[in-house]
């Protein structure tokens, strides 16, 4: 038999739990590093850039294509490991709250 109201409630579970969920994602560090660790990026789970470290050694003219190289593989790592932890992150807050990671996709929302 079809609950309705249970849906609903379920529904609004998993609101207030992807509302937990960006709230702690704000607070939660991807660290990635590209060059043997020559460039350093930090990045929140929510995207947000929170740094760039640059070893000095890379800072010269002849070495602006490497520089950028090395940033753009730096910040394409943390933005996928971002994504792997607010995968896992997210699973996990819905097995927590009792509901199935996998719901989301079978909500009529």
């Amino acid at each position: 038999m079809f609950d309705i109201q249970k849906m609903m409630q379920q529904a609004q579970q998993m609101q207030q739990k992807m509302q937990e969920m960006q709230e702690k994602f704000k607070d939660i560090e991807i660290q990635s590093q590209s060059g043997g660790g020559m460039v350093k990026v930090t990045m929140t789970c929510t995207g947000v850039v929170q740094s760039v470290d640059i070893d000095p050694s890379l800072l010269s003219d002849d070495n602006k294509e490497v520089l950028e190289d090395l940033i753009t593989a730096a910040m394409n790592q943390a933005n996928e490991l971002r994504e792997d932890r607010v995968q896992k992150e997210s699973q996990q807050m819905m097995m927590e709250a009792g509901l199935d990671p996998n719901a989301m996709g079978g909500l009529p929302f």
